[in-house]
């Protein structure tokens, strides 16, 4: 119930920047310019950005079972702030700008967008998923069907944020499961942030067994190297809506 309060409650009030609370739109065009987007080079597998190229590495030497990624952001601030007040804070009025911009940076075709689905448990504790929220307006926007129900989360895993980047690998291995059958599909994998790739990589080992042809994972935030082991910024607060 708080969660549809909150909702409610963001889109009936008066729009303001959800950065500097300015009387605008969802975000205002000085706002909007400032966001930490990543550089046109990356790679072209796991969207880290490179000197020149296309390919990392990393992903050259240990090629992940996901083909490509599109990721628009640098988790940093102020877009880790406002991943979190939405994710964590219940602020669902900040899922159309995510679903706008991360809507407009995607060119590949794709014949289904899957959520990267929560675990029961946490989907009660947070009243909805956050992948979801962005997933079906990235597919109202681009005409692409949405498949919610096409993998679930059986294993209640510790949070990757909390866990050593080797140790996060094993912390997912096993937790999915899909139902679907994805024989000859291309399918976008939709989630807010890609850290390591660990769990995208583990869900897109599910999708390649149920038959996916082409997997790409579509994210609004990556995690950069040198931003992997730092705690997000907790000072900086995202106006709340006006009373």
């Amino acid at each position: 119930m708080g969660v549809i309060l909150n909702y409610c409650l963001n889109t009936m009030l008066p729009q303001t920047c959800v950065l500097c609370a300015a009387a605008s739109a969802l975000l205002c065009a000085d706002c909007d310019a400032a966001l930490p987007r990543l550089p046109g080079i990356r790679c072209a597998t796991c969207a880290l950005p490179l000197p020149d190229g296309n390919i990392c590495g990393a992903c050259l030497a240990h090629p992940p079972r996901y083909d490509s990624t599109t990721a628009v952001f640098a988790y940093a601030f102020p877009v880790d702030a406002l991943i979190q007040r939405f994710k964590y804070g219940g602020n669902l009025a900040i899922a159309p700008l995510f679903t706008r911009i991360l809507g407009s940076a995607v060119a590949e075709p794709v014949d289904l967008i899957i959520p990267m689905p929560l675990s029961p448990l946490r989907l009660r504790e947070r009243g909805f998923n956050q992948s979801l929220e962005i997933a079906r307006g990235v597919g109202r926007m681009t005409g692409i069907p949405v498949a919610a129900d096409a993998c679930r989360k059986i294993v209640e895993t510790l949070p990757q944020a909390v866990l050593p980047w080797k140790e996060r690998t094993k912390n997912v291995r096993g937790a999915f499961v899909c139902d679907a059958d994805l024989r000859g599909a291309r399918v976008a994998v939709i989630d807010d942030v890609m850290t390591s790739g660990a769990t995208v990589n583990e869900l897109a080992r599910n999708l390649r067994r149920a038959g996916a042809e082409h997997i790409s994972a579509w994210v609004v935030a990556r995690t950069l190297p040198g931003e992997r082991f730092k705690v997000p910024s907790s000072t900086f607060q995202v106006p709340s809506p006006r009373a």
